[in-house]
Protein backbone atom coordinates (compact mmCIF):
# COMPACT_ATOMS: atom_id res chain seq x y z
CA UNK A 1 0.00 0.00 0.00
CA UNK A 2 1.25 3.50 -0.85
CA UNK A 3 2.23 5.83 1.94
CA UNK A 4 1.07 9.41 2.38
CA UNK A 5 2.52 12.87 1.84
CA UNK A 6 1.83 15.46 4.53
CA UNK A 7 2.10 19.17 3.74
CA UNK A 8 2.99 20.72 7.11
CA UNK A 9 2.93 24.51 7.66
CA UNK A 10 5.65 25.99 9.85
CA UNK A 11 5.65 29.34 11.71
CA UNK A 12 6.34 32.47 9.69
CA UNK A 13 8.03 34.00 12.73
CA UNK A 14 7.10 33.06 16.26
CA UNK A 15 7.98 29.41 16.93
CA UNK A 16 5.06 29.16 19.34
CA UNK A 17 2.73 29.22 16.33
CA UNK A 18 3.66 25.61 15.57
CA UNK A 19 0.56 23.48 16.15
CA UNK A 20 0.55 20.34 18.34
CA UNK A 21 -0.82 18.35 15.40
CA UNK A 22 2.03 19.47 13.17
CA UNK A 23 4.57 18.36 15.76
CA UNK A 24 2.80 15.01 16.10
CA UNK A 25 2.88 14.40 12.33
CA UNK A 26 6.56 15.37 12.06
CA UNK A 27 7.42 12.94 14.85
CA UNK A 28 5.47 10.08 13.23
CA UNK A 29 6.54 10.26 9.56
CA UNK A 30 9.52 8.32 8.18
CA UNK A 31 11.14 11.37 6.56
CA UNK A 32 10.90 15.16 6.55
CA UNK A 33 11.64 17.08 3.36
CA UNK A 34 12.88 20.55 4.27
CA UNK A 35 13.56 23.60 2.12
CA UNK A 36 16.70 24.30 4.18
CA UNK A 37 17.67 21.62 6.70
CA UNK A 38 19.84 24.08 8.63
CA UNK A 39 16.95 26.49 9.15
CA UNK A 40 14.46 23.73 9.91
CA UNK A 41 16.79 22.02 12.41
CA UNK A 42 16.28 24.99 14.76
CA UNK A 43 12.51 24.48 14.69
CA UNK A 44 12.82 20.69 15.00
CA UNK A 45 15.03 21.07 18.07
CA UNK A 46 12.55 23.53 19.59
CA UNK A 47 9.68 21.08 19.01
CA UNK A 48 11.55 17.97 20.07
CA UNK A 49 11.41 16.35 16.62
CA UNK A 50 14.24 13.95 15.69
CA UNK A 51 12.88 12.52 12.41
CA UNK A 52 15.51 12.36 9.62
CA UNK A 53 15.48 15.32 7.22
CA UNK A 54 16.43 15.68 3.58
CA UNK A 55 16.77 18.80 1.44
CA UNK A 56 13.96 19.60 -1.02
CA UNK A 57 13.90 23.07 -2.57
CA UNK A 58 13.15 24.89 -5.81
CA UNK A 59 16.63 24.22 -7.19
CA UNK A 60 16.47 20.42 -6.88
CA UNK A 61 12.76 19.53 -6.85
CA UNK A 62 12.70 18.66 -10.56
CA UNK A 63 15.34 15.99 -9.94
CA UNK A 64 14.05 14.67 -6.60
CA UNK A 65 10.30 14.31 -7.20
CA UNK A 66 10.53 10.92 -8.94
CA UNK A 67 12.61 9.36 -6.15
CA UNK A 68 10.27 10.73 -3.49
CA UNK A 69 7.22 9.34 -5.30
CA UNK A 70 8.94 5.93 -5.43
CA UNK A 71 9.48 6.04 -1.66
CA UNK A 72 5.84 6.92 -1.10
CA UNK A 73 4.68 4.15 -3.43
CA UNK A 74 6.81 1.76 -1.37
CA UNK A 75 4.77 2.66 1.71
CA UNK A 76 6.78 5.40 3.41
CA UNK A 77 5.12 8.45 5.01
CA UNK A 78 6.80 11.76 4.25
CA UNK A 79 6.24 15.33 5.44
CA UNK A 80 7.14 18.41 3.41
CA UNK A 81 7.98 21.66 5.20
CA UNK A 82 9.40 24.98 4.03
CA UNK A 83 11.45 27.59 5.87
CA UNK A 84 8.23 29.38 6.86
CA UNK A 85 4.55 29.11 6.03
CA UNK A 86 2.55 26.58 4.04
CA UNK A 87 4.27 24.48 1.33
CA UNK A 88 3.15 25.45 -2.17
CA UNK A 89 2.37 29.08 -1.29
CA UNK A 90 5.27 30.92 -2.98
CA UNK A 91 7.40 27.94 -1.87
CA UNK A 92 8.15 24.41 -3.16
CA UNK A 93 5.27 21.96 -2.90
CA UNK A 94 3.12 22.12 -6.02
CA UNK A 95 5.23 19.77 -8.15
CA UNK A 96 5.38 17.07 -5.49
CA UNK A 97 1.68 17.36 -4.68
CA UNK A 98 0.79 17.06 -8.37
CA UNK A 99 3.06 14.05 -8.83
CA UNK A 100 1.43 12.34 -5.85
CA UNK A 101 -2.07 12.91 -7.24
CA UNK A 102 -0.98 11.55 -10.62
CA UNK A 103 0.32 8.39 -8.94
CA UNK A 104 -2.63 7.81 -6.63
CA UNK A 105 -0.75 8.81 -3.47
CA UNK A 106 -2.76 10.48 -0.72
CA UNK A 107 -1.81 14.05 0.15
CA UNK A 108 -2.94 15.69 3.37
CA UNK A 109 -2.33 19.38 4.01
CA UNK A 110 -2.49 20.56 7.59
CA UNK A 111 -3.98 24.00 8.30
CA UNK A 112 -1.53 26.46 9.73
CA UNK A 113 0.63 29.51 9.28
CA UNK A 114 0.83 31.58 6.12
CA UNK A 115 1.95 35.20 5.94
CA UNK A 116 -0.70 36.75 3.70
CA UNK A 117 -3.78 36.00 5.86
CA UNK A 118 -2.76 38.09 8.92
CA UNK A 119 -1.44 40.81 6.60
CA UNK A 120 -4.78 40.95 4.79
CA UNK A 121 -6.79 41.12 8.00
CA UNK A 122 -4.44 43.74 9.49
CA UNK A 123 -4.76 45.92 6.39
CA UNK A 124 -8.31 47.03 7.13
CA UNK A 125 -9.14 46.52 3.45
CA UNK A 126 -12.02 44.32 2.26
CA UNK A 127 -11.32 40.65 3.01
CA UNK A 128 -14.38 38.93 1.54
CA UNK A 129 -12.85 38.86 -1.96
CA UNK A 130 -9.15 39.12 -2.73
CA UNK A 131 -6.45 37.95 -5.13
CA UNK A 132 -3.13 36.58 -3.94
CA UNK A 133 -0.40 37.48 -6.43
CA UNK A 134 2.65 36.34 -4.44
CA UNK A 135 5.94 37.56 -5.91
CA UNK A 136 5.61 39.51 -9.16
CA UNK A 137 8.02 38.62 -11.98
CA UNK A 138 11.30 40.41 -11.31
CA UNK A 139 11.84 41.50 -14.93
CA UNK A 140 10.13 39.80 -17.87
CA UNK A 141 6.36 40.07 -17.66
CA UNK A 142 6.30 42.39 -14.66
CA UNK A 143 4.93 45.47 -16.44
CA UNK A 144 2.29 43.50 -18.34
CA UNK A 145 1.16 41.74 -15.15
CA UNK A 146 0.74 45.08 -13.38
CA UNK A 147 -1.30 46.41 -16.30
CA UNK A 148 -3.56 43.35 -16.08
CA UNK A 149 -4.14 44.17 -12.41
CA UNK A 150 -4.84 47.88 -12.94
CA UNK A 151 -8.61 47.27 -13.14
CA UNK A 152 -8.71 44.45 -10.56
CA UNK A 153 -11.53 45.30 -8.12
CA UNK A 154 -10.58 42.77 -5.44
CA UNK A 155 -8.05 43.51 -2.72
CA UNK A 156 -4.59 42.48 -3.98
CA UNK A 157 -1.85 40.81 -1.95
CA UNK A 158 1.84 40.73 -2.92
CA UNK A 159 5.04 39.35 -1.41
CA UNK A 160 8.17 41.44 -1.82
CA UNK A 161 11.76 41.62 -0.61
CA UNK A 162 12.82 44.64 1.48
CA UNK A 163 15.42 45.59 -1.17
CA UNK A 164 12.73 45.97 -3.85
CA UNK A 165 9.93 47.43 -1.71
CA UNK A 166 10.30 51.11 -2.62
CA UNK A 167 10.70 50.39 -6.34
CA UNK A 168 7.64 48.13 -6.28
CA UNK A 169 5.54 50.73 -4.45
CA UNK A 170 6.60 53.35 -7.00
CA UNK A 171 5.49 51.02 -9.80
CA UNK A 172 2.17 50.57 -8.00
CA UNK A 173 1.76 54.36 -7.90
CA UNK A 174 2.42 54.56 -11.64
CA UNK A 175 -0.03 51.76 -12.44
CA UNK A 176 -2.75 52.00 -9.78
CA UNK A 177 -2.51 55.69 -8.80
CA UNK A 178 -0.97 57.25 -5.71
CA UNK A 179 -4.28 57.63 -3.85
CA UNK A 180 -5.03 53.90 -3.69
CA UNK A 181 -5.13 52.70 -0.05
CA UNK A 182 -2.58 50.07 0.94
CA UNK A 183 -0.62 48.58 3.80
CA UNK A 184 2.86 47.15 4.21
CA UNK A 185 3.20 44.41 6.79
CA UNK A 186 6.63 43.13 7.81
CA UNK A 187 8.11 40.58 10.21
CA UNK A 188 4.72 38.98 10.93
CA UNK A 189 4.56 37.45 14.42
CA UNK A 190 8.20 38.34 15.11
CA UNK A 191 9.62 40.82 17.63
CA UNK A 192 9.49 43.76 15.20
CA UNK A 193 6.09 42.96 13.65
CA UNK A 194 4.76 46.22 12.17
CA UNK A 195 2.04 47.30 9.75
CA UNK A 196 2.11 50.66 7.98
CA UNK A 197 -1.13 52.01 6.50
CA UNK A 198 -1.66 54.84 4.02
CA UNK A 199 -2.01 55.67 0.37
CA UNK A 200 0.52 54.15 -1.99
CA UNK A 201 2.24 57.53 -2.33
CA UNK A 202 2.41 57.97 1.45
CA UNK A 203 3.99 54.53 1.78
CA UNK A 204 6.57 55.40 -0.90
CA UNK A 205 7.48 58.57 0.98
CA UNK A 206 7.73 56.70 4.29
CA UNK A 207 9.94 53.86 3.12
CA UNK A 208 12.26 56.17 1.20
CA UNK A 209 13.34 57.54 4.60
CA UNK A 210 12.82 54.38 6.68
CA UNK A 211 14.66 51.46 5.12
CA UNK A 212 12.53 48.31 5.53
CA UNK A 213 13.85 45.01 6.85
CA UNK A 214 12.48 41.48 7.03
CA UNK A 215 9.79 39.65 5.09
CA UNK A 216 7.27 41.98 3.39
CA UNK A 217 3.59 41.60 2.50
CA UNK A 218 1.90 44.42 0.56
CA UNK A 219 -1.90 44.67 0.51
CA UNK A 220 -3.45 47.07 -2.03
CA UNK A 221 -7.01 48.28 -2.38
CA UNK A 222 -8.79 47.07 -5.49
CA UNK A 223 -9.85 49.41 -8.28
CA UNK A 224 -13.11 51.20 -7.45
CA UNK A 225 -16.08 49.96 -9.46
CA UNK A 226 -17.10 52.21 -12.38
CA UNK A 227 -19.89 54.66 -11.56
CA UNK A 228 -22.28 53.04 -14.07
CA UNK A 229 -21.74 49.66 -12.42
CA UNK A 230 -22.71 51.13 -9.04
CA UNK A 231 -25.86 52.66 -10.57
CA UNK A 232 -26.77 49.33 -12.21
CA UNK A 233 -26.29 47.51 -8.93
CA UNK A 234 -28.56 50.02 -7.14
CA UNK A 235 -31.20 49.67 -9.85
CA UNK A 236 -31.16 45.89 -9.49
CA UNK A 237 -31.62 46.18 -5.75
CA UNK A 238 -34.45 48.71 -6.17
CA UNK A 239 -36.27 46.51 -8.71
CA UNK A 240 -35.91 43.47 -6.44
CA UNK A 241 -37.27 45.47 -3.51
CA UNK A 242 -40.26 46.75 -5.54
CA UNK A 243 -41.07 43.24 -6.73
CA UNK A 244 -41.25 42.04 -3.15
CA UNK A 245 -44.02 44.53 -2.28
Amino acid sequence: MAGKLYMVPTPVGNLEDMTPRAVKVLNEVDLILAEDTRTSSVLMKHCGVSTPMRSHHKFNEHETVTAIVDQLLAGETIALITDAGTPGISDPGFMLSRACRENGIAVETLPGATAFVPALVNSGLPCERFTFEGFLPVKKGRASRLQELAQEQRTMIFYESPMRLVKTLEQFVETFGGERSASVCREISKLHDTTHHGTLQQLVDHFKTQAPRGEIVIVVEGCPAPVHAKIDKYAQFKNKYNNMK
